[in-house]
């Protein structure tokens, strides 16, 4: 059951503000983990006015107030991964209160979460990659022989080729929707054709481009006639302005072209992503490269593709060997 997500109350605390403003500005977090956990400390902060009538005093709260909170987002239905998000926004913020001394111990240690049900990550299947990465310049052509047809002005091919150019990258250097839509200019050298990354907390990665993603980008760059200096976006958006495209315009596209290659529309950005660790091991690479060119932190967040490619052995075991 999804919550709803009313203005933020809890956000509004000195401390919690503080909070935020240093994830945002010291820890170089997101503005999608900066959107978390603002819900995760307003979800809490609602809770105490309900229970209390009183807003949570946040240096006060002891382990029975969290172990209270956690029995009651369980009644409201919320999924376990919403509720391991929580408890780990709730106990960053304790990690912030104690690094500032503001308290001497964190009331969060110990509690028991809901463990998560083991799931395979989904992923676009090789054989169906070029159909999905072909499809902004097949949707375009289309749009091109209608109008002809019609004897009307056709469609610029600029939003297309940025489109085949976003696809490209994310699936060539397994990026973020956030990596590739704050990608600069100057992030990128053409000749050794390497991308260098800002991934989560600001640390910073090398990852190799594909040569299928380098010609896509020089066609994008040349159609709009990109300035390609210091500082520009490397994708912009729609409206010329220098800005970088937003991840919704990536998403949204992305639903279209999923439509027009025959794969399901529900297929987020961050499946290509998947998909682009699951080929590499599928086809040879070692964890611990996949692992580097991801930017995850730990081995043990890339070992999950491992479970994908030994899942589809079986698969392919159990229909080809004649005893499976």
């Amino acid at each position: 059951m999804t919550e709803p997500v009313p203005t933020p109350k809890g956000s509004q605390h000195p401390l919690v503000v503080e909070f935020l403003r240093e994830l945002r500005t010291t820890r170089g977090a997101s503005s999608y983990t900066v959107r978390n956990y603002t819900q995760a400390l307003d979800r809490l902060h609602r809770w105490h006015e309900e229970i209390h009538n009183t807003p949570p005093d946040w240096l006060r709260l002891g382990r029975e107030d969290f172990r209270h909170f956690l029995r009651a987002l369980g009644r409201r239905q919320l999924s376990r991964a919403s509720i391991q998000l929580t408890f780990s926004a709730l106990r960053t913020f304790y990690r912030y209160l104690l690094k500032h001394r503001h308290v001497s111990s964190t009331p969060i240690r110990g509690i028991s979460l809901p463990k998560l049900a083991r799931r395979l990550p989904r992923f676009v299947p090789e054989h169906q990659m070029s159909g999905l990465l072909s499809a902004p310049l097949q949707d375009l052509g289309s749009q091109q022989a209608i109008a002809r047809e019609a004897g009307s002005t056709p469609p610029e091919a600029s939003d297309s080729y940025r489109d085949a150019a976003v696809l490209e990258l994310i699936y060539s250097s397994g990026l973020r929707i956030s990596e590739v839509c704050g990608a600069r200019v100057e992030d990128l050298n053409l000749q050794s054709r390497v991308l260098r990354v800002r991934g989560k907390g600001r640390k910073e990665r090398e990852v190799p481009v594909g040569i299928p993603a380098l010609k896509s980008l020089e066609r994008y760059w040349q159609d709009v006639q990109h300035p390609r200096t210091h500082g520009t976006p490397v994708f912009l958006a729609p409206s010329s302005d220098q800005k970088p495209i937003s991840a919704s315009s990536v998403q949204k596209s992305l639903k279209k072209y999923l439509a027009i290659a025959g794969l399901d529309p529900a297929l987020t950005p961050h499946k290509l992503r998947h998909s682009f660790a699951t080929h590499m091991l599928d086809n040879g690479a070692d964890l611990r490269s996949v692992q580097e060119m991801l930017g995850h932190a730990q081995l043990k967040t890339t070992e999950v593709y491992t479970h994908v490619t030994a899942e589809r052995l079986k698969q392919v075991y159990n229909k080809a060997h004649p005893r499976a």
